[in-house]
C-alpha cells in the first residue's frame, strides 16, 4: 500500500463545494489509498456524503472586497503549518506567494499550480478594474505565475488553449504563442525548451453525482406544452444573461408556456438589481442571484429542463475556452442552443446535441421558424458523448499524484 499522504487543495474565492476543487479534484484524490485530503475555500454548505478522508476548511466568509480576504491569507498559512501537507494544489494565484514561501522553508514539500483561467488576459479585457490599473495588475499576476510555475511540481491547465496562451507553460515555443498572448517574448528571446516538468491538461468535464443514466434520445415538447429553458452558471453580461432573456421572450411569442430558469450567482450588484426587475415581468425564475447555488441543485435543475442556453458574447477571454456547463449539458444529454463558436460547435454537432444560433444578431428569425428548427428530429441519438465525462481526467490526476507522492 502506498504511504500515507496529506493533500491540501486551496482557493480563497472558490466555494468549499466548488465543482473542480472539491467535486472533481478532491473526490478523485481521496480515492488514493492512505490519502487524507483537505479542501480550503470560501464558506459554503458542506456537500453531503463526503468520504471520511475528505475534509473542508473555511478560508473566507464575507465579500471578495473585504478585509476578510486578507485574513484568509493568514488562515491559509495556519493550515499549511497545521496540516503539514505533502502536496498542495493551488487553485488561485493569490495563494502562490504563501505557497512558494512554505515550500522554500522546508524539504519534501511539493505544490501543483492549477491554472483555471488566463488571469492576466481576463484582467486586461473584462473591464473589472480601472483602465489605468489593468496592465499593471496583469503584469504582476503573470510574473507571479511564472515564478511559481518554475518551482511547482507540475502545472495543470483547465483549457487546451492555455498551452499556447501562457508563456510559463513548460515546453511552449515562441512559434506556438497566439495573438492572445499578453507578454510575447522579445525578438532576442530564445524559444522555450522542452521541460521535464509535467504540464497536464485537466479539463472541466462532467462528474456525475450518481449512477442514474441520462435519458436519450431526446425530443422537445409540442409548442402547446410547457418548455423549460435554463441558463446556468455565473450570471453576467459577458456570459449572455440578457441574450438568454431576449431569446426566451422571442420564443414565448409562439411557445406561450416557455419558461426560463436562471440559476447561478451574480457578483455584480447593479446587474443583479436590473435582472431582478426583469424577472418580475414573468416567465422567468431566478435561483441564486446574490447567493451561491450548490452544484447538486444546479444539476437537479438541468435534469428537469428541456433546453439549455449558452448565449456567450464573443470575447477574447472565453472564445478559446470550453465552458464547464457545455460538458455538463452533453453529459446529461440536455438539448442546447449555442453560438457559432468553432471549438464548441463540433462537440455539439458530433453528439447531435442542439442548434447553433447567433444570439448577437440584430434581428432574430421569426419565432415560428426558430420553434420549428428546435423541434426537427431527435437530440443525442447515440447518447451522451464519452468525451464529456471526467473519468479520463481523473486517471491523469491520479497518475500525477503517484509520480509526486
Amino acid at each position: 500500500m502506498p504511504p500515507a499522504l496529506t493533500i491540501l487543495l486551496a482557493s480563497v474565492l472558490k466555494p468549499l463545494d466548488d465543482t473542480r476543487m472539491l467535486g472533481k479534484f478532491g473526490r478523485t484524490l481521496a480515492q488514493r489509498p492512505g490519502a487524507q485530503v483537505h479542501v480550503a475555500g470560501r464558506a459554503a454548505p458542506q456537500p453531503p456524503d463526503l468520504p471520511t478522508n475528505l475534509h473542508v476548511h473555511e478560508l473566507l466568509r464575507g465579500s471578495r472586497l473585504s478585509l476578510a480576504r486578507l485574513r484568509a491569507q493568514w488562515r491559509y498559512w495556519e493550515l499549511l503549518q497545521e496540516l503539514r501537507p505533502t502536496v498542495v494544489f493551488v487553485h488561485a494565484p493569490e495563494l502562490l506567494p504563501a505557497t512558494v514561501l512554505w515550500q522554500w522553508l522546508g524539504r519534501g514539500r511539493h505544490f501543483v499550480y492549477d491554472v483555471r483561467e488566463n488571469y492576466a488576459l481576463n484582467i486586461q479585457t473584462q473591464a473589472v478594474y480601472p483602465p489605468w490599473a489593468r496592465n499593471v495588475l496583469a503584469g504582476l499576476v503573470r510574473r507571479l505565475e511564472t515564478l511559481a510555475a518554475a518551482r511547482a511540481a507540475a502545472v495543470l491547465l483547465a483549457e487546451r488553449s492555455y498551452a499556447a496562451e501562457l508563456p510559463f507553460a513548460a515546453g511552449v515555443s515562441v512559434s506556438d504563442l497566439t495573438p492572445f498572448t499578453l507578454f510575447p517574448p522579445s525578438k532576442s528571446q530564445k524559444p522555450a525548451t522542452k521541460s521535464s516538468k509535467p504540464v497536464l491538461i485537466i479539463e472541466n468535464k462532467y462528474q456525475p453525482y450518481d449512477a442514474v443514466p441520462a435519458a436519450w434520445p431526446r425530443r422537445l415538447p409540442d409548442v402547446s406544452e410547457p418548455l423549460r429553458l435554463v441558463y446556468s452558471g455565473t450570471i453576467s453580461e459577458l456570459n449572455g444573461v440578457w441574450e438568454a432573456l431576449r431569446f426566451a421572450a422571442h420564443l414565448r411569442t409562439v411557445w406561450p408556456l416557455a419558461h426560463l430558469t436562471i440559476i447561478g450567482a451574480c457578483q455584480q450588484p447593479a446587474l443583479l438589481a436590473r435582472l431582478q426587475a426583469a424577472v418580475a415581468d414573468g416567465g422567468i425564475t431566478l435561483v441564486g442571484g446574490a447567493a451561491l447555488v450548490p452544484h447538486a441543485a444546479v444539476v437537479a435543475e438541468l435534469r428537469r429542463s428541456h433546453l439549455a442556453l449558452l448565449p456567450y458574447r464573443p470575447h477574447p477571454s472565453t472564445a478559446r475556452c470550453v465552458p464547464t456547463k457545455l460538458f455538463e449539458y452533453l453529459g446529461l444529454a440536455l438539448p442546447l442552443v449555442l453560438p457559432p463558436n468553432p471549438l464548441w460547435q463540433p462537440l455539439a454537432e458530433a453528439a447531435g446535441a442542439g442548434l447553433v444560433f447567433d444570439f448577437q444578431q440584430t434581428d432574430y428569425p421569426p419565432a415560428s421558424e426558430l420553434a420549428a428548427a428546435l423541434q426537427v428530429g431527435t437530440y443525442y441519438p447515440h447518447g451522451p458523448p464519452p468525451l464529456a465525462f471526467w473519468e479520463p481526467e481523473a486517471k491523469k490526476l491520479l497518475a500525477l499524484l503517484d509520480s509526486i507522492g
